[in-house]
């Protein structure tokens, strides 16, 4: 459980670093927004009560913001006179979900610490307490998490597909993208890991035009 604790610290700490020189702190909001936590937390639970698939897309929607251009919650951004939103993108349209989650947990820290708690940190700590929530079912592990994350005004829609892997990659093009980003194998399976919770979909052809959905 320590080995896998580590190695999920260690590749979340990646994605929080990511194209930034930002120095980020586990008590960033101790005084200005103590209860950025509980409240992030409360949601969560209510939400993943409600759909015990959540936990996995809110993971994705963290990873899909911060390989592009770092974790600066620029997939949220909507489409607009000066935005192309990533939300647009091939590998994001009609694929990531919880955005919703992410608005309303917002809003209600706007209603308890205004234009404080940057939308950018609502994702990292949503991931890790997606990966928390499973910890009583199957041992997933948890660790602190550095906030202090500033928000993008800005998106980058022709980023993304060239940012992400592809799901047709290999393990060696897999492997070699990761390295790419200053990530290891382990930590390749770290997250590939991450993306099994949930419901998967299977699709596949056997032969005669007919293909089967499972």
């Amino acid at each position: 459980m320590e080995m896998s604790s580590n190695l999920f610290l260690r590749l979340f700490l990646f994605m929080f670093l990511l194209n930034t020189t930002i120095a980020l702190e586990v008590d960033f909001y101790n005084k200005a927004c103590p209860q950025v936590e509980n409240i992030i937390k409360a949601t969560l639970k209510t939400k993943f009560n409600e759909d015990p698939t959540l936990p996995a897309s809110l993971v994705r929607l963290h990873f899909h913001d911060c390989f592009v251009q770092g974790c600066d919650a620029s997939i949220l951004l909507d489409d607009s006179e000066k935005v192309s939103s990533e939300k647009n993108a091939l590998p994001n349209k009609n694929s990531l979900r919880g955005y919703e989650v992410i608005d309303e947990m917002k809003s209600q820290l706007e209603q308890v610490c205004p234009e404080t708690v940057s939308c950018a940190d609502i994702l990292a700590l949503s991931a890790r307490d997606s990966i928390e929530q499973i910890r009583f079912s199957t041992g997933g592990p948890s660790w602190k998490v550095l906030m202090g994350r500033k928000d993008s005004v800005g998106a980058n829609f022709n980023g993304v597909s060239e940012a992400l892997p592809s799901p047709g990659f290999n393990l060696q093009k897999l492997e070699e993208f990761f390295l790419v980003k200053g990530l290891g194998t382990s930590d390749l399976v770290a997250l590939s890991g991450a993306h099994t919770l949930g419901v998967a979909r299977c699709r596949f052809s056997i032969g005669l035009g007919i293909t089967i959905h499972v």
